[in-house]
């Protein structure tokens, strides 16, 4: 009897386990918890500052905040589903393994919707659509580039496993450097002459000007701008294989949020980027 009560406690303990791993977590107040991932060195979609301002979030294990678009869409997301928000820092290339593993909940780091990544997590609907442009110096051979054509040549560069960098090949006879792991050292890579080109998505070089007055953003249209399917701009929340009830919680969410509330989100958070005081 007493082996039959323990194998019974035993199983009851696994499947609570594998509720709680289901829906998301929860902290020692009971609270339902979701356990977001993300780079928090990705503005305006997400960034790392030293306090609380403007509703910044707590980085789990940190005496540091993390804020910007993402950031304000988990919490409105966690509200609307009835959850908290916990902030995790995580490396671009473990995100998806963390969501897979279950060390977070989802991914919410402007994360395009690829078929490749579908293969091994699943998404929310889009949260935001971010077209692809270019960025340069200015001063450049390129500051008044009017088409791809005009980037002819460019010594170039993205961020590692992005779609942003398999669009430099559409750039004629570019020079393709070695991708970078962070926007901030695209940033650094372009201000210091090291690359004359990067190219990434619109809310992200809008932020990036609007921190560094010697950039210049080439917002290139149509038939001149870089060729990019909507799984390249669609934007999604990573949420892990077969978790449909997550899934859907979050598609409800996303749902009750107009485009115009989005794109408030996206203004203020390109305003109150610490790199833009």
């Amino acid at each position: 009897m007493k082996r039959l009560k323990k194998i019974i406690a035993g199983v009851l303990c696994v499947v609570t386990v594998g509720v709680l791993a289901g829906c998301g977590s929860k902290n020692a107040s009971n609270e339902k918890v979701l356990r977001v991932g993300m780079e928090a060195a990705y503005a305006p979609f997400n960034y790392t500052q030293t306090d609380n301002a403007n509703g910044a979030v707590k980085i789990k294990g940190s005496n540091e905040y993390a804020n910007g678009y993402d950031v304000m869409m988990a919490k409105k997301i966690a509200d609307k589903i009835g959850y908290t928000v916990e902030i995790n820092k995580m490396e671009w290339d473990g995100l998806v393994p963390g969501v897979n593993s279950g060390k977070i909940d989802v991914s919410i780091a402007g994360q395009s919707i690829t078929a490749e990544r579908l293969q091994t997590v699943d998404f929310s609907d889009p949260y935001y659509k971010a077209n692809i442009v270019a960025l340069t110096k200015k001063g450049t051979a390129y500051e008044n580039a009017k088409s791809i054509a005009d980037l002819k040549g460019a010594i170039c560069t993205s961020q590692l496993n992005t779609v942003w960098y398999d669009m430099l090949k559409q750039i004629p006879d570019a020079n393709i450097q070695p991708a970078m792991d962070t926007v901030p050292s695209l940033i650094v890579a372009l201000s210091s002459g090291k690359v004359n080109v990067v190219a990434v998505d619109k809310p992200t070089a809008m932020a990036a000007v609007y921190s560094n007055p010697d950039l210049v953003m080439l917002d290139l249209q149509g038939d001149k701008g870089f060729k990019a399917s909507d799984e390249d701009v669609n934007m999604g929340i990573a949420i892990k294989k077969g978790n449909k009830e997550l899934t859907d919680k979050i598609n409800k969410a996303l749902s009750e949020i107009s485009e115009e509330e989005r794109n408030k989100m996206m203004e203020e958070a390109i305003k109150v980027q610490p790199l833009s005081k």
